[in-house]
């Protein structure tokens, strides 16, 4: 199967039998999410779960990045919608990674360029990452005045606590290699050797039973419960939806799209 057609914003390919290839497909913006490109990742899952003919999923990117992060346009747009409407839109992010978390086949996330706030949700969905050397991750959130409420269960259950609350609090930007130092990424490889690393892991895994794979990603999600209640959820969804319609956030948002300091940075670059 190779459906370049499967959504004008990602592509599905089998580059081998076994193995398929979901890309995120918004190279001008850097692959950030936006609500066609989630449900469309949400339905390439949904897809290739029930295709008996995929055995392992890889997740990559087209242009620059892996993925940048939400379309800060769109999310700039919320303040126009009503809370509710913010709380579902929240969801529908929720929902998607749920689905990556519970997917029942290996997922490999092969990334370069930034790889940015909700990005980082779906590395931590996954179950082997691999990045390009010169990958750059960021938790980003606070910067804009924003929170990283929805990817926060994944992303703390990969990276635990204690780094949550370095890379959470500073929104630093950090390299692939200090990534793979705290557990998000796997493996990190030559910029070139991407996708070639990742199809040579897929390979491994599809010489295992597959339904054994599946029996073990069940086995560790269960000994090592990522917290998904459906009250957390809600307490996700909803902090984001007030979060980002509040004036400190859409203020961050606008500060950044005209490129200049956030309004609670003064000018001398120190805080207001």
């Amino acid at each position: 199967m190779s459906d370049k057609n499967f959504s004008d914003v990602l592509q599905i390919e089998k580059p081998a039998s076994g193995i398929a290839e979901i890309w995120l497909n918004r190279p001008e913006k850097h692959n950030a999410f936006d609500p066609a490109l989630i449900a469309a990742i949400h339905r390439a899952l949904d897809t290739l779960r029930d295709d008996s003919s995929t055995r392992v999923v890889i997740i990559a990117g087209r242009g620059k990045s892996f993925c940048s992060g939400a379309d800060l346009n769109y999310m700039k747009s919320m303040v126009n919608f009503s809370h509710a409407e913010n709380v579902a839109d929240a969801g529908r992010l929720s929902a998607m990674l749920q689905t990556l978390h519970r997917f029942p086949k290996p997922v490999i996330a092969a990334v370069h360029g930034n790889v940015f706030a909700g990005a980082t949700g779906i590395v931590a969905c996954s179950d082997f990452v691999i990045a390009a050397d010169s990958a750059r991750f960021c938790i980003s959130e606070v910067k804009l005045g924003l929170v990283p409420a929805v990817i926060s269960p994944y992303v703390m259950s990969r990276i635990g606590p204690h780094q949550a609350r370095r890379y959470f609090l500073t929104a630093e930007v950090f390299d692939a290699a200090a990534a793979q130092r705290v557990g998000l990424v796997h493996e990190c490889v030559a910029d070139d050797s991407v996708m070639a690393y990742a199809h040579a892991r897929a390979m491994e895994m599809l010489r295992n039973a597959p339904a054994s794979l599946a029996d073990t990603k069940t086995l560790i999600r269960e000994l090592v419960p990522v917290p998904s209640s459906p009250e957390l959820s809600q307490l996700t969804c909803e902090l984001i939806a007030r979060v980002r319609a509040g004036d400190e956030a859409q203020a961050g948002l606008q500060a950044f799209l005209d490129k200049r300091p956030a309004p609670w940075i003064a000018d001398d670059g120190e805080t207001a």
